[in-house]
């Protein structure tokens, strides 16, 4: 038997399952059949009023699958030894066509395009299903801004190839002073 309080989404069990059944040559045999529990990604999201940008938290993820389409999101992958998956609905429509994504060497990012534009506002959730988010969506408080303090998109360079690593100070030249 296994305590309930282990099968949280993100438990990583081997499930034993013990069969027993009766045959005239071998009584009472008793058979242990394995099956294992594929692990729910952790998923972090930030929002604009006109997209999305999601970030399935998984490094140096291997046989992806990704679907997007207007209502969900289809991932599956693994990432170590252990397989994962989501299986999300939207709270609202999005749109897959215009929407993108990139495989990283520590995430997946997604910029997800929102399918009504025209209303332009911040959504109260992610998901439809609320007990769902509760337990495997968590707000990416890197890309977080406050509905009132939006001036601009996502920052998407990572999207795109670039590195988006910027800094320095304006006017500064790059680099140390006395560094080669």
């Amino acid at each position: 038997r296994i305590p309930l309080e282990l099968l949280t989404p993100r438990s990583s069990l081997f499930i034993l399952f013990t069969l027993r059944f009766s045959n005239p040559t071998t009584p009472n045999t008793t058979r242990i059949i394995m099956a294992s529990v594929v692990n729910t990604a952790p998923i972090k999201w930030a929002q604009r009023s006109d997209s999305l940008y999601l970030t399935i938290a998984l490094p140096d993820v291997k046989d992806e699958t990704i679907n997007l389409s207007d209502t969900e999101l289809n991932f599956t992958g693994k990432s170590g030894d252990k397989d994962y998956k989501v299986n999300i609905a939207f709270l609202k429509s999005v749109d897959a066509e215009g929407s993108t994504y990139k495989v990283l060497p520590r995430s997946i990012q997604m910029h997800i395009m929102k399918k009504d534009k025209e209303e332009e506002e911040f959504w109260p959730r992610l998901l439809q299903d609320k007990a769902l988010e509760k337990n495997q969506v968590k707000i990416d408080w890197d890309r977080y801004v406050d509905e009132d303090e939006e001036e601009e998109g996502f920052d998407t360079s990572n999207l795109e190839g670039g590195m988006g690593m910027g800094g320095g100070m304006p006017g500064m030249p790059p680099g140390m002073p006395g560094m080669p």
